[in-house]
């Protein structure tokens, strides 16, 4: 009973999970937590923490205890030509500290360094949280544009059987020919066609988005949003205002800019080979020995007899390192102009990029203001033909060459729609923006 109670719990929550409606905020919060990208970036952070620590560990002294245990065994020459056996035990104990006093600030430049790539870590999943979450919202709105899209096959399925419907009706009474009832019904299978693509749109869609989420597809549904018809309101007054702030903040910019810090720190710890390294150690020494020739005092007697101190004093200066330094050097140089090289690269990508995302939100929003001008003109060019229609004066062909420009009207109003809405979103992206309310 205990295993049946679970497994129905499961299947409740699971069931509960797959009839949920996800809204734009909850898919996005939902990918940020679990993106694979995202984490491996954290990942990387903590990657990154254990190489501060190891460098912060750099400045301290090194310390080690050694022990050893020798044991001899066999004749040796006491006199010439006289050999005896002999035992020899030896037991050594020490304990050896280091300290780098000077190695060239590499200890000081690889620990800014460690910091500076940290840094680009933090930037970096703070990238890939909008990259991803930019990416989502584009599945949302598309889900919701194949809805729609959906909506509006289903709404011309229902008018082409109703149009079945009362054309029977016009020819039960003599008024239209039996032929206008074929192309009814082969306007009917059209639309029927039409359905079944927008339906398969709207599946793949969610799909998509299900795919994203790293969610089951299965019962998978999302909320509407209530998109407001474009304005002019909702663009920028000019791009420059984009690009400036972009330029400035962008993350992959900044990014770009730790990188070269990075490759910089990398340089100076390359000079380090050239300078002299200065460092001081300390040891202590005891031990005791035993042999079947001599008596000695006792282990501990021994090992207080025998303490020893030991310091030294090593300064190491670099003459010839068979070009090792120069040749680091030289690598590490050509490794931060490819960095400042990179960072032009992305300021250059980054205004492309800006430029054209704000001159597609401008054609967008022109397209939209012209599909809905061409859609009132073909409501009011449909109701006139369907009113000549009914009175015989337009066949049932032409009748449905002004459906199909009617229809085709509303699907490019849908669509220019939900293009300017994205285009805006990709602009709020670039000004540092909520891109979700």
């Amino acid at each position: 009973m205990k295993h049946i109670a679970v497994a129905l719990f499961l299947l409740g929550t699971l069931s509960s999970f797959a009839q949920k409606k996800w809204t734009l905020k909850e898919c996005v919060s939902h990918v940020i937590e679990n993106n694979i990208s995202v984490k491996q970036v954290k990942n990387n952070l903590l990657l990154n923490d254990q190489d501060i620590i190891a460098a912060k560990g750099q400045f301290l002294p090194g310390a080690g205890l050694s022990f050893s245990q020798n044991l001899n065994l066999g004749n040796v020459e006491l006199f010439e030509g006289s050999f005896i056996d002999r035992t020899f035990h030896s037991s050594n104990v020490g304990i050896n500290l280091s300290q780098t006093v000077f190695n060239g600030f590499r200890n000081i430049n690889t620990y800014k360094q460690s910091l500076v790539n940290r840094e680009a870590s933090v930037l970096e999943l703070s990238r890939i949280k909008d990259d991803v979450s930019l990416n989502v919202v584009n599945a949302y709105l598309n889900v919701l544009f194949n809805k729609e899209n959906l909506q509006t096959a289903k709404t011309q399925v229902k008018f082409s059987k109703n149009q079945i419907i009362q054309v029977s009706a016009l020819v039960e009474a003599g008024i239209q020919p039996q032929a206008n009832i074929f192309d009814a019904e082969a306007t009917f299978s059209s639309d029927e066609q039409r359905f079944t693509v927008a339906q398969n749109n709207y599946d793949l869609a969610l799909l998509t988005l299900s795919q994203l989420l790293q969610v089951p597809y299965k019962g998978f549904h999302v909320e509407s949003l209530l998109i407001a018809n474009p304005s002019e309101e909702l663009i920028f007054s000019n791009v420059e205002m984009v690009l400036d702030f972009a330029l400035s903040n962008r993350t992959e910019i900044k990014i770009a800019e730790k990188n070269r810090e990075a490759a910089a720190l990398s340089t100076e710890i390359s000079k380090s080979g050239y300078y002299p390294s200065v460092s001081f150690g300390y040891g202590f020494n005891t031990g005791a020995n035993f042999s079947n020739l001599s008596k000695s005092n006792s282990f501990f007697q021994q090992i207080n007899d025998n303490r020893g101190h030991g310091f030294n004093l090593n300064i190491s200066v670099p003459l010839f390192s068979r070009f090792q330094n120069k040749t680091a050097v030289a690598k590490s140089k050509v490794q931060e102009k490819n960095a400042k090289l990179n960072l032009d690269k992305t300021r250059l990508d980054l205004e492309s990029n800006i430029q054209r995302a704000y001159t597609d939100a401008r054609a967008a929003l022109k397209t939209f203001v012209a599909s809905n001008k061409s859609l009132k003109a073909r409501k009011l060019s449909f109701n006139n033909a369907r009113e000549r229609y009914d009175i015989g004066a337009l066949n049932a062909f032409e009748l449905d060459q002004n459906r199909v420009q009617l229809v085709n009207a509303e699907a490019n109003l849908i669509n220019a729609k939900f293009d300017f809405v994205f285009k805006t979103k990709v602009l709020d992206f670039y000004m540092g923006n909520k891109i979700v309310d």
